[in-house]
């Protein structure tokens, strides 16, 4: 496993001259060369600007797929310095679709309201019901609608920071796109992953797509209350598979629904940050686990 990196800052934060630019439309990728043929990721709105540059003379898919990726961990490393100068902590919230995240992240919110203050970046292929749920708790959040994009990159998150206001923020919350594959691949300039695996799929998961299991530095069960009408999911095998990855981290089991189990995602919550404000006062930071095998799955295929 990728273990995180403590980093530390001998550089001031870079100020970006280039045109703001914000992502409405659909994302076409039919002009450009695939490099991934199966899912469409291979492009972002947020890289597409630097895929149509021209590229040397012999250049391939795959290394053409390799620049975009170095750009993305460049990108990722000026917003995490960004996090950092404002001792923010940055955690990505990353499951498949319908896990629950955005429920969490509501019954997270509402119970922090007068202990820290959060704001929400919200990743998902079309409309901003997420971010909408997310305002109507007077919480900051900014939808980043990817089009076919099936992740978030560290370039669609640096643009959302455009539009927010980050004065006083304790934690942001980075709501990736749901897949149980790409996001683990892709570095956002969070310090931390949490991966949700909700009670009504297998609990098989961690050990069918280790990439983005191998990635968390947490792990949340959600839905716990249907365990009650549920004979097809074993927590303690969810663990098991998980461990059999060589990952230690904690694995917290919870209803956001119901009010079951969060106080220790909230203790967890807590502790982290305090650790990133510790790291802050001494000039370090964190990089998470990000699963390098994954991008080699995207050009598998080129």
């Amino acid at each position: 496993r990728n273990r995180p990196h403590l980093t530390t800052h001998h550089s001031p934060l870079t100020t970006h001259h280039s045109p703001l630019t914000t992502h409405h439309s659909l994302l076409t990728t039919h002009h450009s060369p695939k490099m991934c043929n199966t899912c469409g990721c291979n492009l972002t709105p947020g890289n597409q600007r630097l895929a149509f540059k021209p590229v040397a003379k012999g250049a391939t898919a795959v290394s053409v797929l390799k620049g975009l990726l170095a750009k993305n961990d460049d990108q990722a490393a000026h917003n995490r310095t960004h996090f950092d100068q404002r001792g923010i902590l940055a955690i990505n919230l990353m499951s498949s679709p319908g896990s629950g995240k955005t429920a969490l992240l509501e019954a997270t919110l509402t119970a922090l309201k007068n202990e820290f203050t959060c704001a929400v970046i919200e990743g998902d292929l079309e409309t901003e019901n997420d971010a909408e749920r997310i305002r109507a708790l007077g919480v900051t959040a900014h939808q980043i609608v990817t089009g076919t994009a099936c992740h978030l990159d560290a370039h669609l998150v640096h643009d959302a920071l455009h539009h927010m206001n980050l004065d006083g923020v304790d934690v942001l919350f980075i709501e990736n796109v749901g897949n149980l594959v790409c996001p683990a691949s892709f570095d956002l300039g969070q310090h931390l992953n949490v991966t949700l695996l909700s009670v009504t799929e297998g609990d098989d998961k961690p050990a069918k797509y280790p990439v983005m299991f191998r990635a968390a530095d947490a792990v949340l069960l959600t839905k716990t209350d249907l365990l009650a009408v549920l004979d097809d999911f074993d927590p303690d095998q969810a663990e098991a598979h998980l461990r059999n990855l060589a990952n230690p981290a904690p694995v917290l089991r919870l209803s956001a629904r119901k009010n079951l189990g969060m106080d220790a995602w909230l203790a967890w919550l807590r502790e982290q940050l305090a650790a990133q404000r510790a790291r802050v006062a001494i000039g370090q930071s964190r990089r998470p686990a990000i699963q390098s095998d994954g991008q080699t799955f995207h050009g598998a295929s080129a």
